[in-house]
């Protein structure tokens, strides 16, 4: 990923220049620029406080008024993209429209007009105000790595509401791409989610911004688009003129300004072989995932969020390797009971026809923000180092009844088809067997209250995220029914390195020899066992660590459901014998390095490009 520091423009070619950017979806486009200009509001009085609070809040209640009509056009628009842009920008509408209604942002804004703020000031200092909250919490640790990501995103929901409600409290009109030639790419300063659900697909080549990043909603929607974005091209707008050629390289975030004849013929022959890279990707969804020396491995995707169903269907996944269940919590104002959940899970399991979902019970800890979870008393240990504090299933066993609701709702759910239960951060037999207890007992009461439940009830395994647990592994692996091996965490805690933290990040290495020797260990117990072990970590999507981690002992994998057809591809040209001795090599590496450096290898000998 590359990096937000601002970059110099770079001279390429003579009179081409070019500049990088943060690659967001892959692909290559040529074209010509079309900047797309965003009216700016007019300045608002912060100051003032002898504003009438019965005629703010009239202006209020008719900014959302329209506010909410808008946000139901867009909707409207919504069968113009393609299904996973349909699905992306639709789960994000309707978070915008829950904030509008009854929340915690609206109740805040009124209650500063009651202060005598003009609206404008009282939507700006609220929505900041919680923006702040998401991102550094009073009291408590800020969030780190994947919750600092969430967080991030978070905080941006309630920006982008506030804008809303100001440009429709000051009549300031939106932007519009409807006047953009066909096969033009768009170039903006900044890019807001709302403004990705009125690009159309078919029309726009390429996006490119000055601002952003790869991990916000802008850069989900535009991947869900699928047409080439950069994001984070600093010093861009100053580089065009009123006729500007570009090529846009979404896969390496290189933005290349009045490219000369032999780039722009270099540019085409790669957009002719991105299209035919797709093709092909899509045809190995019908294909199994197998070794060319027989062995079948099972390939899974992650699920992080619900809108994330359709991508999963469309990748050729075998089922849900890692359903997340924190977004039940994220943005609840009150503890999901257990029918709320059984009916958000009932229809994910139906819409998998028979594949297996595996449900990880809520892993949270103090760097995480939830209202419902706050009001219940529930993560705010305070916690100077949250990795190693209370979260996962410390935090469960700490607050029984969470864990009791959660364990009735997925068991409710399950009958609609072959459901995993997983526990987060065990480190100790002991965790598993009070765990297993709750779970057997709350078996025991669904069905002296005559609900129908499987039986017997749905595997109960754990994930291996810390040393302790896969130098246990054996022991774990006679009580729990599967295993489930976190490699982001291992890497984590056995390194002592937190990749969040730009002091260490460099020291955050998944193929340090140390996290391999843990992963071969926890495989070889599962082997012992016969107990079903996958493989869930970052390490997962990538196709250049398929043959080691194979080497090792995985034959299940669960990831992100876009890296599904690239690693099916990548197992697919592997030999077992060649996977073995990848694995042998490595555990007797001195570093990483040396081991990301025997893997490049092989995958420039197999001839598979290092960016697949």
């Amino acid at each position: 990923m590359k990096t937000t520091e601002r970059r110099p423009a770079r001279r390429g070619r003579p009179g081409e220049i070019r500049l990088e950017g943060q690659p967001v979806s892959p692909g290559v486009a040529i074209g010509y620029a079309a900047i797309a200009h965003e009216p700016a509001p007019p300045p608002v009085d912060m100051a003032r406080r002898d504003c009438d609070p019965a005629h703010e809040r009239t202006r209020l209640h008719d900014a959302i008024s329209r506010s909410v009509a808008q946000l139901g056009r867009l909707h409207d628009r919504l069968a113009l993209l393609p299904e996973d842009g349909q699905v992306e920008i639709g789960s994000l509408l309707e978070v915008y429209r829950r904030m509008l209604g009854p929340s915690r942002l609206r109740r805040g804004i009124e209650g500063r007009l009651d202060q005598g703020m003009v609206a404008e000031a009282a939507v700006m200092q609220e929505t900041e105000a919680l923006a702040g909250f998401m991102l550094a919490p009073p009291g408590r640790p800020a969030p780190e790595g994947e919750d600092a990501v969430a967080a991030r995103r978070r905080a941006g929901e309630f920006r982008e509401i506030g804008r809303r409600l100001i440009r429709n409290l000051s009549g300031t009109p939106y932007r519009s791409f409807s006047a953009l030639p066909d096969g033009a790419i768009l170039v903006a300063e900044q890019l807001r989610p709302a403004d990705a659900a009125l690009i159309d697909p078919s029309r726009i080549a390429a996006v490119v911004t000055e601002e952003g990043g790869s991990t916000g909603h802008t850069a989900i929607l535009l991947r869900a688009l699928g047409i080439p974005a950069v994001l984070a091209a600093h010093g861009l707008l100053a580089q065009l003129g009123r006729r500007t050629r570009l090529v846009v390289d979404g896969t390496t975030g290189q933005v290349i300004v009045r490219p000369s004849t032999r780039t722009a013929a270099a540019a085409r022959v790669d957009v002719a072989a991105y299209a035919r890279e797709r093709q092909m990707l899509g045809r190995l969804r019908r294909l199994p995932a197998r070794l060319s020396s027989g062995e079948v491995v099972t390939l899974q995707a992650n699920l992080e969020i619900p809108a994330e169903l359709p991508m999963i269907a469309q990748s050729g996944a075998g089922g849900i390797g890692l359903l997340r269940s924190e977004f039940l919590f994220m943005n609840a104002e009150t503890l999901p009971d257990e029918l709320h959940q059984e009916a958000v899970y009932l229809p994910l399991i139906e819409a998998m026809a028979g594949d297996p979902v595996t449900i990880r019970v809520v892993d949270w800890g103090s760097e995480k923000n939830s209202d419902a979870l706050s009001r219940a008393g529930i993560g705010e240990s305070g916690d100077t180092n949250p990795a190693l504090g209370v979260r996962g299933i410390r935090l469960l066993l700490q607050h029984r009844g969470l864990l009791e609701t959660q364990f009735a709702a997925i068991l409710r759910a399950a009958r609609a088809g072959p459901v995993r239960v997983m526990l987060p951060l065990v480190s100790s037999v002991g965790e598993l067997r009070a765990a297993r207890d709750i779970y057997a007992r709350i078996g025991r009461r669904l069905r002296r209250k005559g609900v129908e439940i499987p039986d017997p009830l749905p595997p109960l395994g754990i994930m291996i995220e810390t040393p302790a647990a896969a130098l246990m592994a054996d022991v774990l692996a006679q009580e729990a029914e599967f295993l489930a091996i976190g490699t982001n965490d291992l890497t984590m805690y056995t390194l002592a390195a937190d990749r969040a933290a730009t002091d260490v990040a460099a020291l955050y290495d998944p193929f340090h020899p140390a996290v391999l020797q843990l992963v071969r260990m926890a495989a070889d117990a599962a082997l012992r066992h016969r107990r079903p072990v996958s493989l869930c970590g970052e390490m997962a999507s990538d196709p250049i660590a398929v043959p080691l981690l194979v080497g090792l002992g995985i034959r299940s994998f669960s990831m992100h459901a876009s890296a599904v057809p690239r690693v099916k591809r990548a197992i697919r040209a592997l030999a077992m014998d060649d996977c073995r001795r990848m694995a042998c090599r490595a555990l007797e590496a001195a570093d990483g390095r040396e081991v990301s450096t025997m893997l490049m290898d092989y995958a420039a000998a197999a001839r598979q490009p290092a960016d697949e």
